[in-house]
């Protein structure tokens, strides 16, 4: 028979169908029976987390701006220095260079009338023929009776006959003239003829506490004494070329006093003068000077200025003549740089 929509086809017969009960699963060995599989296994809640913040990033710290001196060097700071209750016991300190021009009497006037004002005693040793440290004091040194000449040769002169005020508080003076000059031809024929300043300038160790002695520019006589009766040596050098060739014979002839004659001799420091920092000359001697002598040289450094030319006209120092001025302000620091090396002065 045909199927019923006349076409010939056949349809499906009721037992071909799938059930519409869904058939029972196999029991799982072991479950009990009725008990049903949770679709969703139950599971332990999480416990919340608290976040993790991440690490405060530190800015960075910046580094104070490292300042260079015009040695190359950071400046230090230099402290100020406590007043002296009492004098005494001073240190001798000599300037000395055998080339002329360079410094010597300019710092020797102005270093020790800062030196001064930081209420040290100084007493400035004229020891040049030439008299520029008495004439810089304002003094003529033709018209003295007694010189430091005197002090040398004659037994009979003592040290309070000779010295003299130089005008600044707390300073003295020990002046000289053209008569010095004679004084070196006699001592040859003395017996410790290295050793007379140092013997005529006994007296005076107790009364002060800074003797800064001048020195003439060359390496006789003389400066043999001064050097053996000094502690230190301070070096003023200008910053040009003919004055950095000649150290070298300077230092030769400071270790054979220390070797021969005066064991405690030593170099406090080397002074740069007169420079000129916008020249490439003066910077690149500056620069060789800090090799040769590394922390030997002063931090602080004497720039040229015309203040120090009027300032000697004047017969002053010129932390008196132009107390405000730059070179007087380098003196005034280069007295604090020499106190911190020399902590007995």
């Amino acid at each position: 028979m045909s199927g019923h929509d006349g076409f010939g086809s056949t349809g499906s017969s009721a037992s071909s169908m799938p059930p519409l009960v869904r058939q029972p699963q196999p029991q799982q060995p072991g479950r009990p029976e009725g008990e049903q599989l949770a679709e969703t296994l139950p599971f332990r809640a999480r416990e919340a987390q608290p976040a993790v913040q991440p690490a405060p990033v530190a800015a960075p710290v910046e580094e104070p701006e490292v300042v260079l001196g015009p040695t190359g060097r950071p400046m230090p700071e230099l402290p100020e220095p406590g007043p002296r209750t009492t004098h005494g016991h001073a240190r001798v300190i000599s300037m000395c260079n055998q080339k002329g021009g360079v410094g010597k009497t300019t710092t020797t006037i102005n270093l020790g009338a800062s030196l001064a004002e930081l209420g040290r005693k100084v007493l400035l040793v004229d020891f040049d023929p030439q008299g520029s440290l008495s004439v810089g004091l304002g003094l003529n040194p033709h018209q003295m009776d007694l010189t430091i000449y005197n002090l040398l040769m004659q037994r009979d002169v003592v040290l309070d006959e000779v010295v003299v005020p130089s005008g600044v508080p707390g300073m003295d003076l020990l002046p000289s003239n053209i008569d010095l000059s004679a004084a070196e031809v006699q001592l040859v024929h003395e017996v410790a003829r290295e050793q007379t300043l140092s013997r005529v300038l006994a007296p005076a160790l107790e009364q002060y506490d800074v003797i800064l002695i001048d020195c003439q520019p060359s390496l006789g006589l003389l400066t043999v004494n001064a050097l053996t009766a000094s502690d230190g040596v301070i070096v003023p050098l200008e910053c040009e070329y003919f004055a950095l060739r000649g150290v070298a014979l300077l230092k030769t002839t400071i270790d054979k006093v220390r070797e021969r004659l005066n064991p405690r001799l030593e170099v406090d420091g080397v002074l740069g003068t007169m420079y000129d920092g916008r020249t490439l000359h003066g910077r690149e001697v500056m620069e060789r000077l800090v090799e040769a002598w590394g922390d030997t040289v002063f931090h602080t450094v004497i720039r040229r200025t015309v203040k120090f030319s009027d300032s000697t006209v004047a017969g002053e120092p010129i932390t008196a003549y132009a107390s405000s001025s730059p070179g007087a302000a380098a003196y005034r620091q280069l007295a604090k740089e020499v106190l911190v090396r020399c902590p007995d002065a």
